[in-house]
């Protein structure tokens, strides 16, 4: 800082003023500082500010994910999910102005110990975290630490932390009425895990516009799943004429299954997705769906989580966005 002071012709404290984006600074004299950081190199030690502001300018997106007996890739389910894709940049573009980066953590079950020490030892402002299970016990550790943290879905019991959410079941209610309103008579769907909570109320909502008896599949939000789960549904209704998936992962399997057996879509079956992530868009046909805005939820969860960080103790918020449906070849 002496260096760039000289190199400008200002004191050492003027550096610091237009480091810190003090509003004091004459346009002139800060042209000039900015000019000899350029000259100089001179990089601000986030090591020595963070000692003084008590801060890292970083936030961790902490993906929890439960355990399944039969997948043995939880790394590569995450990463090549659309949906996290989205959530990253969405979290990321509304961080980048506070100059604060994102710190992706997975973890499952196994890891979460770790994901515990890491964030007390203080690497991490906040939290941004993706739980999909109803028994995961990280969002109340996260909580008990004293950490800001938004939550990416409803918790399943009474933490008071801010969360934001998609209307899931008015989501759902979406899709069947599609269907109905298109004249199928014989609908299925294919559930997502219903100890996921997205899983249980897009089901709920379902059988909310199409019936409680409609028949069902459980599915666990992949292709292979959603093949898997189709091919269960075909081989004990046949005639089924209308087909809800819980996500587009999903459904693009279950595509692959009606195409395996001779239906045609739409014609035979119409087939509704929920996400609309680009999965959707890879389908053959293109796939009607419903949206959830992901992008703008992952940035509204970072909005919240700064403002808790820039106030402590301030009071928990939720905020519940609502579901669309995107109409494309396959409805």
């Amino acid at each position: 800082m002496d260096q760039v002071a000289a190199a400008a012709g200002v004191s050492r404290a003027t550096v610091s003023r237009v480091i810190n984006n003090a509003a004091s600074v004459a346009p002139g004299i800060r042209d000039a500082v900015q000019r000899a950081i350029t000259q100089t190199g001179y990089v601000p030690n986030v090591a020595a500010r963070s000692l003084v502001t008590r801060r890292s300018n970083s936030v961790a997106l902490v993906i929890s994910e439960p355990d399944r007996p039969d997948d043995h890739s939880f790394l590569n389910r995450i990463f090549t999910d659309p949906y996290f894709g989205r959530v990253t940049a969405g979290a990321t573009g509304a961080l980048r102005p506070h100059d604060v980066h994102l710190v992706v953590v997975p973890t499952d079950s196994a890891d979460h110990h770790q994901v515990v020490r890491y964030l007390r030892q203080g690497h991490v402002d906040g939290v941004l975290l993706i739980s999909s299970s109803e028994h995961d016990p990280l969002p109340a550790q996260v909580h008990a630490l004293g950490i800001p943290a938004v939550l990416s879905a409803r918790p399943s019991g009474p933490l008071p932390v801010s969360y934001v959410d998609v209307d899931q079941r008015l989501g759902a209610r979406l899709a069947a009425e599609h269907l109905l309103t298109r004249g199928c008579g014989r609908l299925a769907t294919i559930s997502g895990p219903l100890d996921i909570p997205a899983g249980a109320e897009r089901l709920d909502g379902f059988r909310a516009a199409a019936g409680t008896t409609v028949p069902t599949e459980i599915g666990d939000f992949t292709r292979v799943g959603g093949e898997a789960a189709a091919h269960r549904l075909l081989d004990e209704h046949p005639d089924l004429d209308g087909l809800f998936v819980a996500s587009d992962l999903m459904a693009e399997g279950a595509l692959r299954a009606l195409q395996d057996r001779g239906r045609r879509v739409p014609d035979d079956v119409a087939v509704v997705g929920f996400d609309d992530s680009s999965a959707a868009l890879e389908c053959r046909p293109p796939l009607t769906t419903v949206r959830q805005p992901v992008e703008e939820m992952a940035a509204e969860m970072a909005q919240l989580l700064i403002a808790h960080i820039d106030t402590p103790g301030r009071s928990p918020r939720s905020v519940i966005f609502q579901p669309t449906l995107v109409r494309r070849e396959s409805a």
